[in-house]
C-alpha cells in the first residue's frame, strides 16, 4: 500500500461576480494540479463567486450562478480522478464554523456559522446538481473525509485564527491532512503571522497543512496576497508568491504519511489527549491519494520562508493592485498630479514598479498579461520590454504650478518623470485660481488675502483651498481629454496620493487632489513611504528621489518668502509624522480614547515629555482629528495596507460629527496631570 501523497494548493486572482472568469481560473488550476501529479487540490475561500461580493450575497442570483458554476465543474472532465475543494463539494459540504467580523470583514452580516460541532445533517441538493451527480442528498456539517489511505479535515480561513482551531481536535482524532481555504488580504508585516499559525499547528499536533488564498484585487480596497503554502510537522515544504501578476498559481508537494505518524507517535502528551478525543463523523471516500508503488517517489524537502521587507511589500502589493484596477476598469492608464514631494513621488514609483512587473511577466511568458497590456495601450502587436517605455504609455504626470510653487519642486517633479519615463505636463493654475477668487470678489465686493499680507486665518485657509480644489478640477479634465488631445483612445484613472497619517488628522483639503479615482498610498504611513522611496532610489536607480527625500514636506499653498518655501506640513499640523503614527495606532489598534491615549503616552514618553506636554499633545491631536473627521466620508478608495487606517467606508466606523471640545475626557486628563505634577495619588485606571 502506498504512503506518499502529492497534494496541491492554489492562489487564484478571482473577481467578485465574475463567474465566467472564476470558472476558467478554477479549471486551469485543477489542470495544473493534475499535471503535477496531485490527487487533492485545494482552492481559496468562496472562489466560485469571489470573496468580495458583500451585499450581493443577499441576492438569489449569486447563489444560483454559484451552483451553475459548480455544476459546470462537476460536468467537466478536468475534475475527474482528483478530490477538489472549491468552497463547495459533493462528498461533503463543510460549512464555516467561525466567521471573520472585525476590521474589513463583515461575514456575520451575510452568513451564520455552523455551531453543532462533530454533527452533520442531510442536505438536499438542487435539482441541477442531482441530475449531474445522481445524488439526492449529501452530508452537511462538521465532518472529515476518510480516504483509503488517510484522513482529511477542513478549516476555513478565520478558523485558523481562533483560540481553539478545529485542527486541534481533528488532529487528535486522527486527521492527517488539514486544508484551509482562505480569503485573507494584505496588511504590511502580516505574512509572518499567517505562516507561524500554520507551522505551529503542525508542530504541536503533527500533520500536513495546505493553505490556499485569493490573490489580487477582488473589486475594492483590499489586495489578497496569496502566500499559499504546504507545511508538514512544523516545516514548510512549498511557498507561494505573495505578490505576482499570475492569475493562477498552483503549489504541489509530495509528502510521506509515515512521517506524520512517526512524528505523532513520539509526543506522549498529544497521544494522551488523543485517547480522550471525541470522534468526528467520517465521510468514507473510495479513493486513495497515494499510489500503490511509490517507494522511489521523492518527497519534498523543507525550505525557509522568504519574507519581503516592508518597503518591498509596498513596491509590489499596491503595484499589483493598480494593474488589476487598470485592466479590469478598461481604462488606458493613470493621471497623477506630481508635486515634487514624497507622497506623489511614491505613487509615481508604484506605477513604475507596476510597469516593471508587467514587463517581467511578459518576459516570462505570461500570455494573459500580454493580452491585457495590449488592450490597455490599444495596440494588438505591442510587446512591452522596457518599463520606462511602458510607463510613458500608461502614466501621465502633471506639475500644476501656482504663484506659491517653488522652482525646486518643479525641477524635482520633471526630473523624476524623465527617469521613470512618464508623459509629463507642466502647467500653471494661477489664471483659474484668480478667476474663482474674482467671482467671489464680484459677488461680495471683498477680496481675501493671505495672512502674510494681513489677511485673517479664514482668508488664508480659503485661498489655500481654492488652489487645491482647482487642481482637482484640472486633474479630471486632463484625465478625460489628454489622450484625446494626443490622438489616442480612452481615458485615464486619476491617482490620489494622500498618506494614511494625513487622512487620520484630516490634513488635506476636501475635494482637492486627494479626491481621485483610487489612491495606492492612502493606507501607508509617511514613515513607511519614505522608506519605500529610499528603496526605489536604490533598487530602481532613480537619483531624482534623493532630492525629494531631502526636501521638507510642504503643501506650497502659501506665498514664498524670498523665493523659498515658508510652509511645512509638520508646522501646519502642529505635530510630527512620527507622532501621528503613534496616535493612529493607539486610537485604532489599541482602541484608546483621549484619556486612554494619555495614560499610555505619559508612560511611553516619560523620558521625552512631561505629563503636561503629553496632555497638550493628546488634546491637540483629538481636537484636530474630530474637527476633520467629516473628510473621511469622501476619502478616495485607497489600498488597505495599515491596521490604523481611518477609512470610513468599512474599516473604521466612527462618527464624523463630534463634540470637538471633549469636555469630560479632557477634564479627566487634566485631573491626572495635576496629580502627577503635584505628587499626589496617581490612578491611571480611572477618575474619582
Amino acid at each position: 500500500m502506498g504512503r506518499k501523497v502529492t497534494v496541491a494548493t492554489c492562489a487564484l486572482n478571482q473577481w467578485a461576480l465574475d463567474f465566467e472568469g472564476n470558472l476558467q481560473r478554477i479549471l486551469k488550476s485543477i489542470e495544473i494540479a493534475k499535471s503535477k501529479g496531485a490527487r487533492y487540490r485545494l482552492g481559496p475561500e468562496l472562489e466560485i463567486c469571489g470573496y468580495g461580493c458583500w451585499d450581493h450575497y443577499y441576492e438569489s442570483d449569486t447563489l444560483l450562478h454559484s451552483l451553475q458554476v459548480l455544476a459546470a465543474l462537476l460536468e467537466s472532465p478536468v475534475t475527474q480522478d482528483i478530490i477538489c475543494d472549491v468552497g463547495m463539494r459533493i462528498l461533503l459540504i463543510r460549512p464555516k464554523m467561525a466567521l471573520a467580523n472585525e476590521g474589513n470583514y463583515r461575514e456575520l452580516r451575510w452568513f451564520t456559522p455552523w455551531s453543532r460541532t462533530r454533527q452533520t445533517e442531510e442536505y438536499f441538493l438542487p435539482r441541477m446538481l442531482q441530475d449531474l451527480t445522481k445524488q439526492e442528498t449529501v452530508p452537511f456539517g462538521d465532518a472529515v473525509l476518510a480516504t483509503r489511505d488517510t484522513c482529511i479535515g477542513c478549516e476555513i480561513c478565520e478558523e485558523l485564527w481562533t483560540p481553539r482551531s478545529p485542527h486541534v481536535d481533528m488532529g487528535l482524532d486522527g486527521v492527517e491532512i488539514f486544508t484551509n481555504a482562505s480569503g485573507s488580504h494584505h496588511v504590511l508585516r502580516k505574512a509572518h503571522a499567517r505562516v507561524e499559525l500554520v507551522t505551529m499547528a503542525t508542530s504541536k499536533n503533527g500533520g500536513a497543512y495546505l493553505l490556499a488564498n485569493q490573490k489580487g484585487c477582488d473589486g475594492d480596497r483590499l489586495y489578497y496576497d496569496g502566500c499559499a503554502l504546504i507545511a508538514v510537522n512544523g516545516r514548510v515544504l512549498a511557498q507561494g508568491s505573495q505578490f505576482s501578476l499570475d492569475d493562477v498559481e498552483v503549489l504541489t508537494a509530495t509528502l510521506d504519511l509515515e512521517d506524520v505518524r512517526s512524528y505523532r507517535a513520539e509526543i506522549s502528551s498529544r497521544n494522551l489527549a488523543a485517547s480522550r478525543a471525541s470522534p468526528y463523523p467520517r465521510v468514507k471516500v473510495d479513493f486513495a491519494l497515494s499510489a500503490r508503488e511509490d517507494l522511489l517517489v521523492p518527497v519534498s524537502e523543507p525550505l525557509e520562508w522568504k519574507y519581503h521587507s516592508p518597503a518591498e511589500e509596498i513596491s509590489l502589493g499596491p503595484a499589483c493592485w493598480l494593474w488589476d484596477f487598470l485592466r479590469r476598469s478598461q481604462q488606458a492608464g493613470f493621471f497623477l498630479p506630481l508635486s515634487g514631494g514624497v507622497d506623489s513621488a511614491a505613487t509615481a514609483c508604484l506605477v513604475y514598479s507596476m510597469c516593471r512587473q508587467v514587463c517581467e511577466a511578459v518576459k516570462n511568458g505570461n500570455q494573459e498579461v500580454l493580452a491585457d497590456v495590449r488592450t490597455v495601450v490599444d495596440q494588438l502587436d505591442y510587446t512591452p520590454g522596457d518599463p520606462r517605455e511602458l510607463c510613458g504609455r500608461v502614466l501621465t504626470t502633471c506639475y500644476m504650478a501656482s504663484e506659491n510653487s517653488s522652482g525646486e519642486t518643479r525641477e524635482r517633479a520633471a526630473e523624476l518623470a524623465a527617469q521613470i519615463g512618464s508623459y509629463h505636463i507642466g502647467l500653471n493654475i494661477d489664471p483659474a485660481v484668480k478667476a474663482v477668487v474674482g467671482i467671489f470678489s464680484l459677488a461680495t465686493g471683498k477680496r481675501p488675502v493671505f495672512a502674510v499680507h494681513g489677511g485673517s486665518r479664514r482668508e488664508n485657509l480659503a485661498l489655500q483651498n481654492v488652489q487645491a480644489r482647482v487642481r482637482m478640477v484640472v486633474a479630471y479634465l486632463f484625465a478625460q481629454l489628454s489622450l484625446w488631445a494626443r490622438g489616442a483612445r480612452g481615458g485615464l484613472l486619476v491617482l490620489g496620493s494622500a498618506n494614511v497619517d494625513e487622512s487620520l488628522l484630516g490634513y488635506l483639503t476636501k475635494y482637492d487632489c486627494s479626491s481621485a479615482d483610487i489612491n495606492p498610498v492612502g493606507g501607508i504611513s509617511k514613515t513607511d513611504l519614505r522608506a519605500f522611496v529610499q528603496f526605489c532610489l536604490e533598487r530602481f536607480q532613480l537619483p531624482a528621489l534623493q532630492g525629494i527625500l531631502a526636501a521638507p514636506a510642504t503643501a506650497e499653498l502659501e506665498p514664498l518668502a524670498d523665493g523659498q518655501v515658508s510652509q511645512t506640513d509638520e508646522e501646519d499640523m502642529g505635530m510630527t509624522y512620527a507622532d501621528l503614527s503613534v496616535y493612529g495606532r493607539l486610537r485604532k489598534m489599541a482602541k484608546t480614547g483621549p484619556y486612554g491615549m494619555f495614560c499610555k503616552l505619559v508612560s511611553l514618553w516619560r523620558d521625552a515629555c512631561s505629563p503636561r506636554q503629553v496632555a497638550d499633545k493628546v488634546r491637540w491631536f483629538f481636537s484636530k482629528y474630530s474637527i476633520n473627521r467629516h473628510k473621511m466620508t469622501t476619502l478616495t478608495p485607497a489600498y488597505h495596507a495599515e491596521s490604523y487606517s481611518p477609512d470610513d467606508n468599512r474599516f473604521d466606523l466612527r462618527p464624523f460629527l463630534y463634540n470637538t471640545r471633549w469636555p469630560w475626557q479632557f477634564r479627566c486628563i487634566e485631573t491626572q496631570v495635576l496629580r502627577l505634577e503635584g505628587g499626589g495619588p496617581q490612578d491611571l485606571e480611572g477618575v474619582d
